[in-house]
């Protein structure tokens, strides 16, 4: 075989609206990809010159021109190789997701996206019309037809059509957002179109934190059967090179390169995490967060990825304790606060939460105690971390994880109260997955944390389990619901009690409004509570009459 080609993959983690940063970071890539591996060609993400997912900034009137302008910078830098980047295009009044070939300084083609997603978080019919052209151009004798994302996911068609046209290799370039098992999926599909098309597939995808999305990179090479020859390390940025040859029978194929392993559930989830926490705090600006501490697992996970993501003097954590905070949760909070070496306080809320209920004392004359009470409790800690939070700059970071957010086991401008949660598509099952990993590596989250009964510890003797259902129970309904969309009969029909599975979906659709008041977290899962889960607030499905 004779080595023909080589096409670097960039990798990059870009900003979304910052044009100009953008560019920066496409041109330095391509100077690298020129002097450090001799690229014929270097390929950039979907829509990279604006950020993906864009959303409305696609409407805003100075948008075109500043793609316009950031093409012909980087056009500029393209002598002696072939590039290929995402951007917007506007065209009488439309916009195309689309990709440019660039080339010694010229515009050498241009590729409109022909599937545009319109499910999950995917929103682009609602900013793109549809291509209908296949672009296939010759490079260093080799063939390559260019798609974006969809159009592999959905079906061989688009990268067929560019077979039909002369195509020997398929160049798709991606803004694939992170679930666990992803990646697995992706090669899977990415065997399936080369076996069906047969020819080779490169895969580029991006990497970094969106709002609640984030990505994972993942850029991968597959030969005409099926076969990695090429995968790049997940939420890592950097620049992948991949030789293509020509083999006797005259086919073009990758050759075997680096192969980073493919990624463990657990341990990627977490990476994931620490790549959406980091990029949330650092994009938006925030001098560093601020978060509750409880003794409880789950603000241990958080305060966790937050040193792991932040570094220790960019967190601060304050123990609120009130009288019904047990000594067990004063220890374990200060040993983990001093294992990851933090700035922790103690500041007592007992004065705060008496003159709330001094204040409301004749109000309240002749009623019972109830989740009032305990409220009051969570929202005067809010009051204290937003407070913080205004003096430092620090951003506050809620604790709360998925199968509380489902059932409103949360206290809305209480604990809920915060900029950003980093474990809101987290349940509970999948916390203490992550606690135990966590301290594989380090062992910063005490024991008796992760082995003690969950409690939120707002009245006295409180069990998380006084109100709801085991968790191992409560997280297999609530996959049920939110992953297949099933019924109170179907889910009952698994074996589960139906008085407890219809009682649990109540709680979920009742909930509704405060997840809509909720922060943003990251998106770790096939559905989260976010951009995918859109049912309304006011509902008449499945209520009592």
């Amino acid at each position: 075989m004779t080595n023909l080609l080589s096409i670097s993959l960039a990798q990059l983690n870009l900003t979304v609206g910052d044009v100009p940063g953008n560019t920066a970071a496409i041109i330095a890539a391509i100077d690298e990809a020129k002097s450090e591996q001799s690229a014929n060609l270097v390929v950039f993400q979907e829509l990279a010159l604006c950020g993906y997912p864009p959303e409305d900034l696609l409407f805003h009137s100075g948008m075109a021109q500043r793609v316009a302008e950031s093409i012909a910078t980087i056009s500029e830098s393209t002598s002696g190789i072939a590039v290929l980047v995402g951007y917007p295009e506007y065209v009488d009044g439309k916009i195309f997701n689309s990709v440019v070939w660039l080339e010694d300084g010229k515009v050498r083609g241009n590729y409109r996206k022909r599937n545009l997603p319109n499910y999950g978080v995917f929103d682009e019919r609602r900013y793109f019309t549809e291509g209908d052209a296949e672009l296939v151009l010759d490079l260093a004798g080799v063939n390559v037809g260019v798609t974006i994302c969809e159009d592999i996911w959905v079906s061989s068609s688009a990268a067929q059509a560019a077979v039909d046209q002369g195509a020997e290799l398929i160049v798709s370039i991606n803004g694939s957002p992170f679930h666990f098992n992803k990646q697995k999926a992706r090669e899977n599909l990415l065997a399936t179109r080369a076996v069906e098309t047969g020819v080779p597939y490169l895969y580029q995808n991006m990497v970094g934190g969106q709002d609640e999305l984030v990505f994972d990179g993942g850029s991968c090479a597959v030969n005409s059967c099926g076969e990695v020859s090429l995968r790049a390390p997940s939420f890592d940025a950097g620049i992948f090179s991949v030789e293509f040859a020509r083999t006797d029978t005259g086919k073009i194929e990758p050759l075997l390169g680096s192969l980073s392993a493919l990624p463990e559930a657990v341990p990627n989830i977490y990476k994931g995490i620490l790549r959406g926490v980091k990029d949330y705090v650092s994009k938006n600006g925030f001098d560093g967060v601020v978060l509750g501490l409880s003794g409880g697992i789950d603000s241990a996970l958080c305060l966790t990825i937050a040193v792991d993501a932040l570094g220790a003097s960019a967190v601060q954590a304050i123990m609120m304790p009130y009288r019904y905070t047990s000594d067990m949760s004063m220890e374990d909070a200060e040993k983990q606060a001093a294992l990851l070496g933090i700035d922790y306080q103690v500041l007592p809320i007992e004065a705060m939460v008496e003159a709330s209920n001094k204040t409301l004392v004749d109000y309240f004359s002749g009623m019972q105690k109830d989740a009032t009470e305990e409220n009051i409790q969570a929202r005067c800690r809010g009051i204290v971390l937003m407070a913080i939070s205004n003096k430092t700059g620090r951003m506050v970071l809620t604790t709360g994880n998925k199968s509380e957010m489902a059932v409103g086991y949360a206290t809305l401008y209480g604990d809920m109260a915060g900029g950003f949660a980093p474990i809101k598509d987290c349940t509970k099952t999948l916390v203490y997955e992550l606690a135990r990993y966590r301290n594989t590596l380090s062992e910063v989250i005490p024991l008796r944390v992760i082995e003690r009964e969950p409690t939120a510890e707002l009245s006295p003797d409180q069990k998380d389990s006084d109100s709801l259902p085991p968790y191992s129970v409560l997280d297999a309904i609530l996959d049920a619901l939110m992953m297949e969309d099933l019924s109170v009969d179907e889910i009952a029909a698994r074996g589960f009690d139906r008085e407890t599975v219809g009682k649990v979906l109540d709680m979920v659709r009742r909930n509704e409004y405060k997840r809509r008041q909720s922060p943003p977290g990251v998106r770790i899962s096939g559905r989260a509570f976010g951009r995918d889960w859109r049912y309304p607030i006011t509902s008449g499905y499945g209520r009592k009459k």
